[in-house]
């Protein structure tokens, strides 16, 4: 759900409102949103088939002077509700602060008409269940989101109620152009490499992706290449054959097995060791592979999603990635720009995570002051749209009132300390057979956590799966230390 259907949804809720809104109401609805976030907005004088309001406060404070393109998100959202409630509009920013005229002034035309008779303006219409923007697809949110939710909910072979669904909530361009790409995309085969820094949203886009295409119905896998012990990464994604070493006790089905005909995203590509980006090559280029140990190739139908922080460039002039595996990823690129590159997406981002926050804590909704939007808008965000959410969780926990007055913006982390040599050698096995535990260990927990995550911590079913006694898998959980309660569903 985009910002402006966050907003009309909870005006409908607050005032018991069912079916369309009427011009009145619609005028009051668009005023009380920009007011509670700090503006000066009030209703002007009109002439039938037309809204007009006029501002003397900017929301976004002196930041908008900086950043004229914010204006945008006023007539995105202006524009989405009307066409939602009269079928079309056409905004016109007549005057605004951003640009020097003192003050701003809206016109929203809901009679197409009538409209015609005037020029510029960002024009939306209502297509079926969809609101569509004529001038820069601003509603392309909204068409990969219903998709994402009907993927979401109706995957065949997966109920992935644990995690919070995935949310699509931008204003800015450069994000609109990468759904863009995504919508184009999304129907073929090709292979899509996603590039951004850490936490943009890379998975987030890579879900739409698989949600757009035809295998939407079959389950999305995510693995973290990064995440991955490189002893274990071939065996992982590849699976291995009962013997293949010590600790195979049974056949182990890797990730490209299990996202047979469906849709495999491969997150920090970056990391993966060479030998398994070999392997990797082999299967983009064949579609199949052997398990580890194994001797028959198997073939399998997987579209790859990968994505790659920003020094993938480096790695490959280094020699540490493949560049013949980069073209098989890159066939078509898409970039998510940082969050401080797009400070327009910051405050409808704000408002879908409030709102997700006081569903999750069942407490009312929190609005933003003035002064908290302009801490959000003028912050860096290193750690981008995750960092947004963790501060404003905690600032929604801690606040006092309903009106977060500030954010608690967190500071500049510390740097880490080198880790003494002598560690690291205290750490590594001194003999083979010390290695050979080790790894074997490593395989064992690893297995356990993935039976348990998809068991739902279920030891019986984790039991019959090893074919061992439910007893025996209490015991190697202890060993491990692996509580199955982790994995078990919230009541």
């Amino acid at each position: 759900m985009n910002a402006g259907s966050c907003f009309e949804e909870a005006y409908r809720e607050e005032r018991g409102l069912v079916g369309p809104l009427d011009p009145a109401q619609y005028r009051d609805l668009i005023v009380e949103i920009k007011n509670k976030i700090g503006g000066g907005f009030s209703p002007a004088s009109s002439e039938p088939g037309t809204v007009r309001v006029v501002n003397t406060r900017c929301p976004f404070g002196e930041a908008v002077r900086h950043a004229p393109e914010l204006c945008k998100m006023t007539s995105s959202v202006f524009g989405g509700i009307a066409a939602h409630n009269f079928g079309y509009a056409k905004v016109i920013l007549e005057k605004r602060i951003a640009i020097g005229d003192g003050m701003c002034e809206v016109c929203i035309h809901t009679d197409p008409n009538q409209a015609n008779q005037y020029q510029g303006g960002d024009e939306y219409r209502k297509e079926g269940e969809l609101v569509v923007g004529k001038s820069a697809s601003a509603e392309i949110s909204t068409r990969v989101e219903k998709q994402l939710n009907k993927a979401w909910f109706g995957a065949k072979s997966s109920k992935p109620h644990a995690t919070e669904r995935p949310r699509i909530v931008t204003q800015s361009l450069a994000m609109r152009q990468a759904l863009e790409t995504v919508e184009i995309v999304a129907p073929t085969t090709a292979n899509v490499l996603i590039s951004g820094e850490t936490g943009v949203g890379k998975e987030v886009v890579a879900r739409a992706i698989h949600a757009m295409s035809e295998r939407w119905n079959s389950k999305f896998l995510a693995v973290n290449c990064g995440a991955i012990p490189e002893n274990l990464v071939e065996s992982v994604l590849f699976g291995h054959e009962r013997g293949a070493f010590t600790g195979a006790y049974e056949v182990h089905q890797g990730f490209f097995e299990r996202a047979d005909k469906s849709t495999l995203f491969l997150d920090e590509i970056d990391s993966l060791p060479l030998p398994a980006q070999a392997r990797l090559l082999r299967v983009l280029q064949e579609n199949e592979f052997e398990r580890v140990g194994g001797k028959q190739s198997l073939s399998v139908d997987v579209r790859i999603v990968a994505a790659a922080g920003s020094q993938l460039d480096k790695l490959i002039a280094q020699g540490a990635f493949r560049l013949d595996l980069y073209y098989r990823l890159n066939v078509v690129p898409i970039h998510i720009p940082p969050l401080r590159e797009r400070p327009e997406d910051i405050p409808p981002l704000a408002a879908s995570i409030l709102a997700r926050l006081s569903e999750k804590y069942r407490k009312n909704p929190h609005k933003l002051s003035r002064r908290a939007l302009a801490q959000l808008t003028s912050y860096e965000w290193p750690g981008n749209v995750r960092e947004l959410e963790n501060v404003l969780e905690r600032s929604f926990l801690f606040a006092s009132g309903q009106l977060l007055e500030q954010v608690a913006l967190p500071k500049k982390p510390a740097q880490a300390q080198p880790v003494p040599p002598q560690s690291l050698v205290q750490e590594t096995p001194s003999t083979l057979k010390e290695a050979r535990k080790k790894a074997a260990d490593e395989v064992e927990e690893a297995m356990l956590k993935e039976l348990l995550a998809n068991f739902r911590g279920n030891i019986k079913k984790v039991a019959q799966s090893l074919h061992i006694t439910p007893r025996a898998v209490h015991q190697k959980l202890t060993q491990h230390q692996i509580d199955p309660n982790a994995f078990r569903l919230s009541p």
